[in-house]
């Protein structure tokens, strides 16, 4: 049986937790009002985030996310995302990994999709 990974989503504006493991954002643009030292971050995996496009087309719209997921893994499937997709299956291998972002309804965000494949 293969192991599940333990990966968390959470919004990078809160405290970090004591189970968060390795602490990764995986949003395109710098949270607003955040510096590095708030943010406890371990990386920063911006290669990883939809493409500008497809972020401005989703616009964190709740009738969007089942498309938007649709889309962002269709193209989580492209050259330049693939080496950050696999880094991030690596990090989650050893120890739980949460993955980071700015929005305020990270379980619609891209940081859900990511974990979801990540379990998967």
């Amino acid at each position: 049986m293969a192991h599940r990974k333990t990966v968390h989503v959470r919004r990078v504006y809160e405290a970090p937790a004591q189970t968060d493991g390795t602490r990764v954002l995986v949003d395109r643009i710098w949270p607003r009002g955040m510096t590095k030292e708030q943010a406890h971050l371990d990386e920063w995996c911006k290669q990883v985030a939809p493409s500008t496009e497809l972020r401005k087309w989703y616009s964190h719209d709740p009738d969007r996310f089942a498309e938007f997921s649709r889309r962002y893994r269709s193209e989580l499937k492209d050259p330049e995302h693939v080496d950050a997709l696999a880094h991030l299956h690596d990090l989650a291998q050893d120890r739980p990994l949460t993955l980071l972002t700015a929005t305020k309804h990270p379980e619609i965000s891209e940081a859900e999709v990511l974990a979801e494949l990540l379990r998967g």
